[in-house]
C-alpha cells in the first residue's frame, strides 16, 4: 500500500468501534495491517465492510497456547499492536505489554478502552454514550427544554477514541524511531472526549459559555447559528458567525436594514430573530435555498442525507466519498498527502483470508500452518 505510512506494520486484535477505526486510519495511510479475528469465523463476510478495509486477516485462538504464539510472533515483527479489551484481558491471555515489549522492545502497545487503563471505573461496562456522558459532553448537546441528544457516536468512539489512538500510537512509533524503545499507549474515550471540550472550556473559563445546555451560541441557541426546517421538510444549515458572513446572510435574505436583525449578538432580540428566520426559510424548499446561498459567502449549506452526500458536486470533485462496483458507499482516505498519496482502499477481506499468506511472512514454515490448523489454533 503506498501512503506515508508505507513499511509500518501494524498487528490488530480483533475487536469492535474504535479499535477498528484506528486500525482502519492506519490502514488507510499506507500500513500494513493485520487483523487477527476468531477462528470460528473464518471464511465469513467482515462484520463491518468499511471499518475492515485495508486489512489482511488472520485468525487465532487466543484460548489456544499455540494460537497465543502465533499472535505473539506476529507482534514480534510489528511497529505497533492494538487491542480494544478491558483491562487485563491480554496480561490473562499471555499477550500483555510485558510479553510482547520484551520480544521485541520497539513495540508500541497501543489499548483502547472506555474508561481507561486505571482508575475506579476502569472494569465497568460502558458505551459511547456513557463515556460521553462522564465527561460533560452529552449534557452539552440538545434542546434547553429537551432531554441530551446522542451525538451518533462520533464524540466518544471516534473523535475521542480511535482517532485518539492513532495520534497515540503514530507518536509514540516517531519516539520509538528516535529511541528504540516502545511503550504503552493508553487511550480512553473519557479523556478523548474531555480533550475534544477545550475549546468548551476555553470559554467557560472567560465567561463565554454557560454550564447549561440549549444556551450559547454554537448549540444551536443563537439564530446565526442552527438550522431551519424548509418548505419541503428539508433544513438549511446557518452558521455566519463573523460578522462579515452574517452581513452576507442579512443580504440574500433582504434583512440587511431590518432593526431586529442590527445587532448580532443581542440575547434579547434572539428569540425574534429566530422566529423571523424560521418563517422565511419555510417559504422555499431546501435545494431552492441551496441555490440562492451559492457563493454567497453567507456560511449557509444545505443539510444532506447519508445517501445524498457522496452526490454533492463539491464532494464528487475532491472524491470524498468512493462508491464500489457493488454500490457500497464509504468516505475517501483522509487527508490528503501531495509526497505520499493514499490508494484507493482495497475492500474488507473474509475472515482469516491471509492467514497462511502472514504466517509463512512470520516465518512459519508450511508444515507448522499444518499442524496450527489441526490443532485448531488457526484457521
Amino acid at each position: 500500500m503506498p501512503g506515508p505510512l508505507a513499511g509500518v506494520k501494524v498487528v490488530e486484535l480483533g475487536g469492535i468501534g474504535p479499535g477498528p477505526f484506528c486500525a482502519m486510519v492506519l490502514g488507510d495511510l499506507g500500513a500494513d495491517v493485520v487483523r487477527v479475528d476468531r477462528p470460528a469465523e473464518a471464511g465469513s463476510d467482515a462484520a463491518r465492510p468499511v471499518m475492515h478495509r485495508n486489512r489482511r486477516s488472520v485468525t487465532a485462538d487466543l484460548k489456544n497456547p499455540a494460537g497465543v504464539e502465533v499472535v505473539r510472533t506476529l507482534a514480534a515483527g510489528a511497529d505497533i499492536f492494538i487491542e480494544g479489551f478491558r483491562p487485563g484481558v491480554t496480561e490473562r491471555l499471555g499477550l500483555g505489554p510485558d510479553e510482547l515489549l520484551a520480544r521485541n522492545p520497539r513495540l508500541v502497545y497501543g489499548r483502547m478502552t472506555g474508561w481507561g487503563q486505571d482508575g475506579p471505573m476502569a472494569q465497568e461496562p460502558g458505551h459511547d454514550i456513557d463515556y460521553i456522558a462522564l465527561t460533560g459532553a452529552l449534557h452539552a448537546i440538545g434542546p434547553a427544554d429537551g432531554d441530551p441528544v446522542p451525538p451518533l457516536n462520533l464524540v466518544g468512539d471516534f473523535g475521542g477514541g480511535g482517532m485518539l489512538l492513532a495520534v497515540g500510537v503514530l507518536g509514540a512509533a516517531l519516539n520509538a524511531r528516535t529511541t528504540g524503545h516502545g511503550q504503552v499507549v493508553d487511550a480512553a474515550m473519557t479523556d478523548g472526549s474531555a480533550l475534544l471540550l477545550s475549546m468548551m472550556y476555553g470559554f467557560l473559563s472567560i465567561g463565554r459559555w454557560k454550564d447549561e445546555r440549549g444556551a450559547n451560541f454554537l448549540d444551536g441557541t443563537a439564530p446565526y447559528y442552527r438550522t431551519y426546517r424548509c418548505a419541503d421538510g428539508g433544513h438549511m444549515a446557518v452558521g455566519p458567525v463573523e460578522p462579515q458572513f452574517y452581513a452576507s446572510l442579512l443580504r440574500v435574505l433582504g434583512l440587511s436594514d431590518d432593526a431586529d436583525f442590527a445587532a448580532q449578538n443581542d440575547r434579547a432580540k434572539w428569540p425574534v430573530m429566530t422566529e423571523r428566520l424560521a418563517a422565511i426559510f419555510a417559504t422555499r424548499t431546501r435545494d431552492e435555498w441551496a441555490k440562492g446561498f451559492a457563493g454567497q459567502e453567507a456560511c449557509v449549506a444545505p443539510v444532506l442525507s447519508l445517501m445524498e452526500a457522496p452526490q454533492h458536486p463539491h464532494n464528487v470533485a475532491r472524491g470524498t466519498y468512493l462508491v464500489g462496483e457493488d454500490g457500497l458507499v464509504e468516505p475517501a482516505p483522509a487527508p490528503r498527502f501531495s509526497a505520499t498519496p493514499t490508494a484507493t482502499p482495497q475492500p474488507s477481506p473474509l475472515v482469516g483470508a491471509h492467514t497462511d499468506e502472514v504466517l509463512a511472512e512470520a516465518g512459519f514454515d508450511t508444515g507448522r500452518i499444518a499442524e496450527l490448523r489441526a490443532a485448531g489454533a488457526v484457521r
